[in-house]
């Protein structure tokens, strides 16, 4: 991460509605078809200096970077939303609108992968341009109410609209869960948030391109990817790349995408920004997930199901360790904070993979990926900040993670890095090659089946294999027990199945009401750390 200082030389919470499979979920709208290239002569008046000067000097990531400078020191202009007839769509509307397919960009024969776009309206009141790069040279794409299939009252509502004033983002189709078979793979859609699978995934939790003043005292931003440039793959191609410029009040970007679908799929991210104010608080690859209820929080939820979440806990791993911090969802608003030098990565991952964790034949959230970020270079020292909110529906995100550089940054600072991201089932670094936190319990502390002592709280943490599985009966595993705010009432290690290397720690703990309780964990043999490293946050009511 390069830092160059100038002195030197939720949607406030935003509600995403999640699809069940249908062919008119939110999801499937996703899809937007091919479009109808504008001639380049036209370009340069329609653009909005989106294209190079005249169409002479070749489309490059440096281009779109110097266009990010110069932006940075002009005032920032909002986009003017879309209004009626756009406003007036709905939820269901929304949903009713779907792309066709035979409208794909790049569909033939041969190709590696397919562009479609989402219709604008609902939430979605600004467009974005998209533009297809071909050995440099830029093409506007367009797109009309030609490209979608309106149903039931969206027909109505957009009855009077021939040509679109945009759209909304775009989503990527190649084949991911079988040959011949182009499945949705990336979606760009609001603001800077994006979401990616890998095989046999379903959609879940998403990035976002940059936050902002996130819980801050400052007002939060939330920065928009305004364009985006796509190269059209070759036919042999196993990749996508494409570009993105994003806006916010205090800031301007470039960014780098490189896509490669596959049992996890990967995205490289590169990015530039450009300061025009100081921010109190920079987020970098900003995760947001969803966690409803679980064995270690189920809250008031009289609910069939054992656990509702896209995400159940954040990973983060550094040299010394690997940090499992298992998500809540809290009475009132919560954060933590892991401060780490150079993290190896972090993310949001789901472990459990069973359908019977969950019971849930319509979300099946055993299929949710998990998300690590890979930071490219030596970040420094900073922080992974996870935020959670309370929340009562499963629509809801709630779950907000990034990395905080330590450096502070001004107007007139520039900021130069890069990440890879993984999205899949089980990407690198959601698992370590220690003994694993699978299960997390909470209950009354007490003995179970007399009176409970309501005062404390009973933790149950099981470490599953790894190096345990490998010990004899006669080594001492010993735990290391840590509590903050906080009182240590009774510690119990038991061994469950020494053949699977299932151990058991019990934990029960008092304080004061009203008090934040930081605890962590790990297990160890002597000098050996054998566990990974459990984190939890109590809210005592």
């Amino acid at each position: 991460m390069t830092r160059l200082n100038s002195g030197d030389g939720i949607l406030s919470r935003r509600a995403i509605l999640r699809g069940g499979g249908s062919a008119l979920t939110l999801a499937a709208v996703a899809a937007f078809p091919g479009a109808r290239a504008m001639a380049q002569s036209d370009a340069d008046t329609q653009a909005g200096g989106d294209l190079p000067v005249g169409g002479q000097e070749a489309f490059s990531f440096d281009w779109l970077v110097e266009r990010a400078r110069r932006a940075a020191a002009e005032d920032y202009v909002p986009p003017e939303p879309l209004g009626k007839p756009f406003s007036d769509l709905n939820y269901d509307d929304y949903r009713r609108i779907q792309f066709r397919e035979e409208s794909a960009v790049w569909a033939g024969e041969d190709a590696f992968a397919v562009l479609h776009a989402y219709h604008p309206g609902w939430l979605f009141d600004t467009t974005v341009s998209l533009y297809e790069v071909v050995d440099g040279e830029v093409t506007p794409l367009t797109f009309s109410t030609e490209d979608f299939r309106y149903y039931s009252d969206a027909r109505g509502v957009m009855a009077e609209v021939d040509e679109l004033p945009g759209v909304a983002g775009f989503r990527l189709n190649a084949p991911l869960n079988a040959p011949g078979q182009f499945d949705e793979v990336v979606s760009f859609l609001g603001a800077s948030y994006f979401r990616a699978l890998g095989k046999d995934n379903r959609y879940g939790l998403s990035a976002r391109g940059l936050a902002v003043n996130t819980a801050t005292s400052a007002e939060e931003e939330f920065p928009s990817f305004t364009a985006f440039w796509l190269e059209r793959p070759e036919p042999d191609a196993d990749h996508v790349v494409f570009y993105a410029s994003l806006e916010s009040e205090s800031l301007t970007g470039a960014y780098k995408f490189v896509v490669k679908p596959g049992r996890t799929t990967t995205m490289d991210v590169t990015l530039r920004l450009f300061f025009r104010r100081d921010i109190e608080q920079l987020g970098l690859a900003p995760l947001t997930s969803m966690y409803l209820f679980g064995p270690n929080d189920r809250g008031d939820f009289d609910d069939y199901r054992n656990r509702v979440h896209d995400s159940e806990a954040l990973v983060v791993n550094t040299e010394e360790r690997a940090v499992v911090r298992v998500l809540n969802n809290p009475p009132r608003l919560a954060n933590s904070y892991m401060g780490a030098m150079s993290p190896q990565s972090f993310g949001l991952v789901q472990r459990h993979r069973d359908f019977d964790d969950y019971l849930d034949a319509g979300a099946h959230y055993e299929s949710r990926p998990s998300l690590m970020v890979e930071p490219v270079g030596a970040w420094g020292r900073g922080a992974v900040r996870l935020i959670e909110i309370p929340s009562d529906l499963e629509a809801n995100d709630n779950i907000v993670a990034f990395w905080v550089p330590e450096a502070e940054f001004a107007a007139g600072d520039e900021l130069d890095t890069a990440y890879r991201l993984y999205w899949g089932m089980s990407p690198p670094g959601a698992e370590s090659d220690l003994a694993q936190v699978s299960r997390t319990l909470a209950g009354h502390g007490g003995v179970s089946g007399v009176d409970p002592a309501k005062d404390r709280r009973k933790f149950v943490i099981d470490f599953l294999g790894g190096p345990l599985a490998e010990l004899g009966g006669d080594q001492q595993v010993k735990p290391n027990i840590t509590v903050s705010n906080g009182k240590l009432e009774e510690e119990v290690l038991q061994t469950i199945d020494p053949g699977s290397g299932l151990l058991r720690l019990v934990v029960e703990v008092s304080a004061d009401a009203g008090a934040v309780v930081e605890m962590s964990a790990d297990l160890w043999l002597e000098e050996r750390r054998l566990s990974e490293t459990w984190i939890y946050q109590w809210l005592r009511e």
